[in-house]
């Protein structure tokens, strides 16, 4: 199968579904990304930007990522931005590459960049007969989720729990590589927050341990 997931920014893709991003390498499927954003040149300076594009690259090295997609529009700026021209650049990717399966981050998450980033990747997925999407599930992000204010309207609810068992290691390896964008515990952007998430979603259903999902759409055809 092919596999794209959509990062706002680098090291969401890790934070959200990194073990599951593996578990999809190693059965052999050709896994892609998208990194919508690089940072503001009023904000985040040119170093800043080339050690992110350093880490992301050995974190995707170490899940299986094969090729990664930079539209680089501008981080954290998105509500500025036309939200259709987004729209339109997700679609050029998920037009040449044909993903089966696209993973997107959730609608409520606190970070207005998240959630442009939801509403254009609808915009651009849109379920019409030559669609190759047969399947859309929303990650929960870290410090962007878990920090989203208490309306049920945004509350991220799982409904679909991937055992990452096997590759709880290879995720906190891959995550580790974003050593400028980690925290330190108690802070939910932590080595020691991810792996007590994973725990705790593997543990309510019965995994070791466990990324869980919100299924947006899924299409069963002949």
């Amino acid at each position: 199968m092919k596999i794209l997931v959509i990062a706002t920014h680098p090291d969401d893709e890790i934070l959200g579904c990194g073990g599951t991003l593996a578990r999809h390498a190693a059965c052999g499927d050709d896994v892609q990304a998208i990194v919508v954003t690089q940072g503001a040149e009023d904000i985040y300076s040119h170093e800043s930007e080339v050690l992110g594009r350093k880490e992301l690259k050995r974190a995707h090295k170490i899940v299986g990522i094969k090729k990664c997609h930079f539209l680089d529009f501008p981080a954290p700026k998105l509500d500025i931005v036309p939200n259709y021209k987004i729209a339109d650049s997700i679609k050029e990717v998920l037009t040449s590459f044909g993903p089966s399966i696209v993973y997107l981050p959730h609608r409520g998450d606190i970070h207005v960049d998240h959630r442009a980033v939801y509403q254009a990747t609808l915009v651009a997925a849109r379920p019409t007969r030559d669609t190759s999407i047969k399947k859309m599930l929303c990650y929960e992000t870290l410090s962007e989720t878990d920090w989203a204010p208490p309306s049920a309207d945004d509350a991220f609810i799982p409904t679909v729990f991937v055992d990452i068992s096997p590759y709880i290691d290879i995720k906190m390896q891959a995550m580790e590589c974003y050593k400028s964008q980690l925290k330190e515990p108690p802070h939910s952007r932590s080595i020691e927050a991810l792996r007590a998430l994973a725990r705790l979603r593997g543990s309510t259903i019965g995994f070791e341990w466990a990324e869980t999902f919100m299924l947006v759409r899924e299409r069963i055809g002949l």
